[in-house]
């Protein structure tokens, strides 16, 4: 046993130390060795802290307040060609998924009629659970039935039919011959609606896009998914619209039987819309929403546009791989959507 030494006394040997002594310096150094201990292991958490942090590769972006998943090319099913653009409401930057593919301008073929039905209700609302105007259909529309460049629907001059109605023969089986009538309607002739189209393009900040027709026949009429996902934001916005475009079919009084949506993915992986286009310029090209709930249970919108998928093939190829790649996309961004809280979480 070493010698004890107490200031400012003579060292004392071990049988010579007052036990109030030992029990005082037993005390001071249990004490200092608790605070040692507490300090290493702070700067043990810090250390782990900081390395859980900063460690690469760990989905943490600048702003976001955690974890963002895995948004990678490798993690979402992005299609090889064309070019791709998605959002996912709701969940601040990270849902901004972002855009695949060169964003220049191609030709949109019948995803042009999504704009034709913005500004149509922009100019005539239609309000949650209406029918809006009653139009009568031109001789034009009606000579244009049977038209065999594009998709049609057979209807008679002088028939009676509700904006509704016509928003769903025009959207649902891609009637070009309604779309061209809607636009007459709207602005006395389709030059004059097409000029609105391109303003109100001009408006929602869509600088990479060209309306030059109100069907989408006309191949000079371009945009980008960029451009078309700010479109998609905004008109899935209005109720009528999103009502239309997810029903499957629909019966008009005066058309025969029923017509049918030509966007085939819905009621799958949460698809609820929007609109198919499809041309041998264009390829296969397709604007669609769905729902996807989060890891908290909350539904969120999902908005993607897929454009220029096997372009130069035939019409009916072109909107397959459109369909297929778009399914597969969806599917993947819902398997995300499921790892993510709300935003800043």
């Amino acid at each position: 046993m070493c010698p004890v030494t107490v200031p400012g006394k003579p060292e004392l040997r071990p049988d010579q130390v007052p036990p109030s002594l030992v029990r005082s310096r037993l005390r001071r150094a249990l004490r200092s060795r608790l605070v040692a201990s507490c300090a290493a292991g702070a700067v043990a958490l810090t250390t782990l802290v900081v390395l859980a942090v900063v460690r690469p590769g760990d989905g943490v972006r600048p702003g976001d307040g955690g974890p963002a998943g895995p948004v990678s090319p490798k993690s979402l099913a992005w299609p090889a060609d064309g070019q791709t653009s998605i959002h996912v409401e709701g969940l601040g930057a990270r849902g901004e998924l972002g855009s695949r593919g060169a964003q220049k301008p191609v030709p949109l073929a019948s995803v042009t009629k999504v704009m034709t039905a913005y500004v149509i209700l922009r100019d005539h609302p239609i309000p949650p659970g209406g029918s809006g105007a009653r139009v009568t259909v031109d001789a034009q529309a009606g000579q244009e039935s049977s038209l065999g460049a594009e998709s049609t629907v057979a209807v008679e001059a002088g028939q009676r039919l509700t904006e509704r109605q016509l928003l769903e023969l025009m959207l649902l089986p891609s009637a070009g011959n309604i779309a061209r009538m809607l636009a007459r309607w709207d602005a006395g002739s389709e030059e004059a609606f097409v000029r609105k189209m391109n303003r109100a393009a001009h408006g929602l900040g869509m600088t990479n896009t060209t309306y030059a027709d109100s069907s989408g026949i006309v191949p000079t009429t371009v945009s980008t998914s960029e451009d078309q996902l700010m479109l998609a934001r905004k008109v899935m916005r209005d109720a009528v619209f999103r009502s239309v475009v997810a029903e499957r079919d629909a019966t008009v009084p005066g058309v025969s039987g029923k017509v049918h949506n030509t966007n085939t993915l819905l009621g799958e992986n949460g698809v609820i819309g929007v609109k198919t286009g499809s041309s041998t310029p264009a390829g296969g090209n397709l604007m669609w929403a769905a729902t996807a709930p989060d890891r908290d249970g909350h539904e969120r919108l999902v908005l993607g546009v897929v454009l220029h998928q096997e372009a130069g093939t035939s019409s009916q190829q072109g909107l397959d791989a459109a369909l297929a790649t778009s399914g597969a996309l969806v599917a993947s961004v819902r398997r995300w959507v499921a790892t993510t809280g709300p935003a800043g979480r």
